[in-house]
């Protein structure tokens, strides 16, 4: 029983993990229509900038202390996620309004590309690190309950919580605020939200700079687990089938596909790899969501595309 509970809770901190990046898709989708495909780019540049700016803070600043430096260098990043959706209002949404969805599409794909080699340029193609501090070293828990106790990484612990409580705070912020209301409206219907008088550009740049803020903490959260490199990008194809899975129209949609692919990898990989030689936690997610676009293309909780238009 205790190992069936390390592995589910294995299981749901990668999980939240996966519901975060997932969030940014779910985000722009709602209030544009784009499905967009820049979210991986925005994790890998967020990322870079990060880890960059915490290096280079101290030197500029004469700096000592690490907790100081990194909050500059999340500012300073977040400050430049803000940058980088203006531009993408400015030079790009605003001349696509009403457009077609594969045009909308080849758009972020675009920004992909522009955001990469960018990335390269400003802030350099090495392998980087980002150190926030978050212990490495496992913990026991339950030792009494279950015969040694159940295994838990800290820092997969840590990063879930964090994870976890952005999640919980834009659930709020788009519940309870007006720009999330009026947020939600221009995801129901662009024309009669203008018509009312909420400011479609003001909107794209507000979400896309919470999409940048989300990728921002998920790539500081990936990037201190694994690097900062550009393989990095690929963390949003891990994403892909959460979106599938709970629904592009939808913020808990994203959580509990998140929960659910974060868990079935973990206890499918655990139970059933033994079985057909391993490697199942690599392409359940994308067997799961094919079954879904197959028979509940909409997802678990996301509303039919063509009732939206």
């Amino acid at each position: 029983m205790g190992f069936f509970l390390e592995t589910l809770l294995g299981g749901l901190m990668t999980g939240m993990l996966y519901a975060l990046v997932a969030l940014g898709f779910v985000l722009i989708f709602k209030a544009s229509g784009v499905f967009n495909f820049a979210q991986g780019a925005m994790v890998l540049f967020a990322a870079l900038a990060m880890a960059r700016f915490s290096e280079w803070f101290p030197g500029w600043l004469g700096l000592d202390n690490k907790i100081v430096a990194n909050l500059l260098a999340f500012v300073a990043a977040g400050a430049l996620m803000f940058v980088v959706a203006w531009l993408v209002e400015h030079l790009v949404l605003r001349h696509l309004v009403n457009q077609e969805g594969a045009t909308l599409l080849m758009a972020t794909l675009g920004i992909t590309y522009f955001l990469e080699g960018m990335g390269q340029s400003l802030f350099g193609s090495d392998i980087y690190s980002i150190d926030i501090g978050m212990p490495k070293d496992p913990m026991f828990l339950f030792e009494n309950t279950f015969q040694g106790g159940i295994l838990v990484n800290k820092e997969d612990l840590i990063a879930a919580l964090i994870a976890a409580a952005l999640v919980a705070a834009l659930s709020v912020f788009f519940q309870k605020t007006k720009t999330g209301r009026a947020l939600r409206a221009v995801a129901d219907d662009h024309q009669a939200a203008q018509s009312i008088g909420i400011p479609l550009s003001r909107i794209w740049v507000i979400v896309w700079t919470v999409a940048g803020v989300v990728a921002l903490v998920a790539g500081m959260i990936w990037g201190s687990k694994l690097g900062v490199q550009f393989s990095l990008a690929t963390v949003a194809l891990r994403a892909l089938p959460v979106v599938i899975l709970g629904g592009l129209t939808s913020v808990p949609g994203a959580i509990i596909g998140g929960l659910i692919i974060g868990v079935g990898e973990k206890l499918s990989e655990v139970y059933l790899g033994p079985y057909v030689g391993g490697g199942i936690e690599i392409w359940f997610a994308y067997v799961l969501a094919l079954v879904f676009l197959l028979f509940r293309p909409q997802g678990l909780f996301g509303e039919k595309i063509i009732d939206r238009v």
